[in-house]
């Protein structure tokens, strides 16, 4: 939502953000963030704009929407169903998307959401994460992200010992942390791991990605369904080939630049990971696909996409209140 707001700002709209996020550190922005408004105000925001972009369904936001009446973009970027239950909020909230302007990130969403929708994937910073010419690429695997058991960092721990099982011995770097890491620490020392798997702890921005760009191979092991997985266009643009697994839109951000492989299943996830790293030829194969991959997923091209939506939906609610409003083909 941050490089959107970016996008809209260059090319020439007047945007503010409403966020009920407080501010750790500020930075300096082309627009104005309204942090923790009160219902006044969101108001008072609301009825400023011609059009507002939701980032999923609000239901925080939902009375002073109803208020303003100001027409509402929903951007879908998760299913909103609870695994195994049922559960009245979850059904509420697909209740508003049926009612709403609505964007998903995949179309895996998209098979959730109830009424019409368009699918617009998500961009990615290509200023931070893309190849660099002084990084040379001398490191196998590395995976990105929480240490949380829905990641499948385990998985991905027991397909390296299967690897090692069959006396195949790459090195994976671990960026991240979280919950699980005593955890995954544990299981790494007893598959006699420690000398091929690095914890890196969290890295961000250029050092991530120069950090990123020494690898060969990104390894996304997720245990559920992502809805999307940014990560994967990221790791795409430094120049990894992707293991990622099939469930949800993983998929569709990975594309035709590496392979997918069934959920929770580490042997698999080996069998992927070696295929790669010994043959040089496939990995290039994957990489070559990447330029094209990644121009559908560009800031420009994703902005404005979300544009021609927000666009639409102003002129379908001025043309609902206005009969003077022109008609746009």
């Amino acid at each position: 939502m941050e490089i959107l707001a970016e996008e809209f700002t260059a090319a020439g709209h007047q945007v503010k953000v409403a966020t009920q996020v407080a501010a750790e550190v500020e930075r300096d922005h082309d627009y104005e963030i309204v942090r923790l408004p009160t219902l006044k105000s969101y108001v008072q925001l609301l009825r400023w704009s011609d059009v507002c972009l939701c980032a999923n369904v609000s239901l925080r936001g939902l009375p002073p929407m109803i208020i303003a009446r100001t027409p509402v973009v929903v951007s879908h970027q998760g299913t909103y169903d609870s695994p195994g239950r049922f559960s009245i909020l979850s059904e509420f909230k697909k209740t508003v998307a049926r009612f709403s302007h609505s964007i998903c990130c995949s179309e895996a969403v998209q098979s959730h959401i109830p009424g019409r929708s368009v699918v617009i994937p998500n961009t990615y910073r290509s200023s931070v994460f893309k190849e660099y010419s002084d990084v040379i690429k001398d490191l196998d695997i590395v995976f990105v992200g929480r240490l949380v058991s829905d990641k499948g960092v385990s998985d991905l721990i027991e397909a390296m010992g299967e690897l090692g099982r069959g006396s195949f011995r790459p090195r994976l770097s671990i960026v991240g942390d979280g919950p699980e890491r005593p955890a995954i620490l544990t299981r790494v020392g007893e598959l006699g791991l420690g000398p091929q798997v690095t914890f890196t702890g969290v890295k961000t921005g250029s050092d991530l990605a120069r950090f990123v760009a020494r690898h060969r191979v990104m390894a996304i092991p997720s245990r559920w369904a992502e809805p999307f997985g940014i990560v994967a266009l990221e790791g795409i643009a430094c120049g990894c080939a992707v293991v990622g697994t099939a469930l949800g839109g993983l998929p569709e951000a990975i594309g035709p630049c590496g392979i997918t492989v069934p959920n929770a299943d580490s042997s698999a996830m080996g069998r992927a990971l070696r295929s790669l790293l010994e043959d040089d030829s496939l990995c290039a194969d994957y990489r070559s696909s990447a330029m094209v991959h990644l121009a559908r997923h560009s800031r420009p091209e994703v902005a404005g996409s979300y544009l021609r939506v927000l666009e639409s939906a102003a002129r379908f609610s001025s043309r609902a209140t206005d009969p003077s409003f022109p008609t746009y083909e």
